[in-house]
């Protein structure tokens, strides 16, 4: 609980429908998750961890600075349309920010440990939906009742302040 996974699932929840978060969030964290429990193993001799830490850590604050720019889509309207979609969208955030996290890190773990491809993958897979799922009720609630501006500018900072966290212990070691 409280991981900046289910930070970015509110975020996302105070700006499209859930239902389409959800499923986001489902799409992006399957393929991660497959990633993790196919490729994970042999992933840090393919790509270093540095640099996909590195690169996490530069995709937060690009998603920062993309929640205070915003973007065409309406959610709601029928005039412009960000050309990926909210669903999309999500899916690529969720999946970025699952790149060398614990998460990731974890269901790597538990593939190598335990034999069961898709116990492995639907489970870790369905526990993150799960957990994110709450993030998005709260999300919901917090979008009828602050100000669209606070949890835009809130929203950005988070992101902000997880890529920098992500980078100074990445690159300060």
């Amino acid at each position: 609980m409280g991981d900046k996974t289910q930070l970015v699932a509110l975020s996302f929840a105070t700006k499209y429908k859930p239902a389409k978060v959800i499923l986001g969030i489902f799409l992006g964290t399957l393929v991660c998750h497959l990633f993790s429990v196919v490729i994970g193993q042999n992933l840090t001799r393919l790509i270093p961890m540095f640099y996909l830490k590195v690169l996490v850590g530069f995709s937060f604050i690009g998603f920062g600075i993309w929640t205070l720019k915003g973007d065409s889509y309406e959610e709601g309207g029928n005039k412009q349309y960000f050309r990926f979609g909210p669903v999309a969208t999500v899916a690529v955030a969720f999946f970025l920010a699952e790149l060398g996290d614990k998460t990731q890190l974890a269901t790597i773990s538990m593939a190598a440990e335990y034999s069961s491809f898709w116990g492995v993958w639907f489970g870790s897979t369905l526990g993150m939906v799960l957990a994110d799922g709450i993030a998005i009720i709260v999300g919901v609630l917090a979008g009828k009742n602050l100000p669209e501006k606070f949890i835009k500018y809130i929203s950005a900072a988070i992101f902000v302040i997880f890529g920098l966290i992500i980078l100074a212990g990445t690159l300060v070691k």
